[in-house]
């Protein structure tokens, strides 16, 4: 028989739940907190001229904005030394592309999505349609991009997430993450957070002048930004 948590009455359990709740509560708080802090930590700019390739011919790393303000960059493990190669990428960053959702929500707060590995462009293209997946994935093989990232390293690869924000033809760093601190990173909402300019939510604790509308009135499904719609 496999173990199961204890059983109690109903009164019980809702006692139990309701100090969860006390807890969580303060969990949500604290990660709101932090996110106000992320809005306003300083940005390093990206000197170098980083160019990859792409479905469609080479791309430097502000085409990688796709004309938003910020980008997300997720650093996905596809390179010798890596689980499968050279026909499948990282296990662990195959499960977390699986959970990304649908980029349209993303791009609605000007912000755009794109997978990088070191693999060959003819690897990744294999392994895309292999997956079904449809994100802009990128090569960066003959390039440090990966390594001035600090994913790779003389001890090996990791997984991780950069967040970049483009004022023009200048392009900045202004986050990063890797390994476990992953691990809560994959909905619009968690993605948004680790942005400079958040959700963009009035209710944000963000800097004066930071982009911000009301909340929930921005979200749609996913092929409908960008209709005006009739009420019907």
């Amino acid at each position: 028989m496999k173990p199961l948590p204890p059983i109690v009455s109903q009164q019980e359990w809702q006692a139990a739940q309701e100090r969860m709740l006390v807890k969580e509560k303060q969990a949500t708080r604290a990660r709101d907190a932090l996110a106000a802090e992320r809005r306003r930590q300083p940005m390093v700019r990206v000197d170098k001229d980083y160019v990859f390739e792409g479905p469609h011919g080479k791309a430097h790393l502000r085409d990688l904005f796709e004309g938003r303000r910020q980008l997300l960059v997720y650093h996905f493990m596809f390179a010798p030394d890596v689980h499968g190669w050279p026909d499948a990428g990282c296990p662990g960053c195959s499960m977390f592309a699986d959970n990304l959702g649908h980029p349209s929500h993303l791009r609605a707060r000007d912000t755009s999505l794109a997978l990088v590995s070191r693999a060959p462009l003819a690897n990744i293209e294999r392994f895309r349609k292999r997956m079904g997946w449809n994100l802009p994935w990128y090569s960066s093989d003959g390039n440090d991009f990966n390594r001035d990232m600090g994913v790779t390293t003389d001890q090996g690869e990791a997984p991780g997430l950069s967040v970049f924000l483009r004022d023009g033809e200048d392009v900045y760093r202004t986050y990063f993450i890797k390994a476990r601190g992953l691990e809560a990173v994959g909905t619009v909402w968690s993605l948004l957070d680790l942005t400079p300019y958040g959700r963009q939510e009035n209710w944000e604790d963000s800097p004066e002048g930071w982009p911000q509308t009301e909340p929930y009135q921005w979200w749609r499904r996913h092929d409908e930004y960008g209709i005006e719609h009739s009420g019907h």
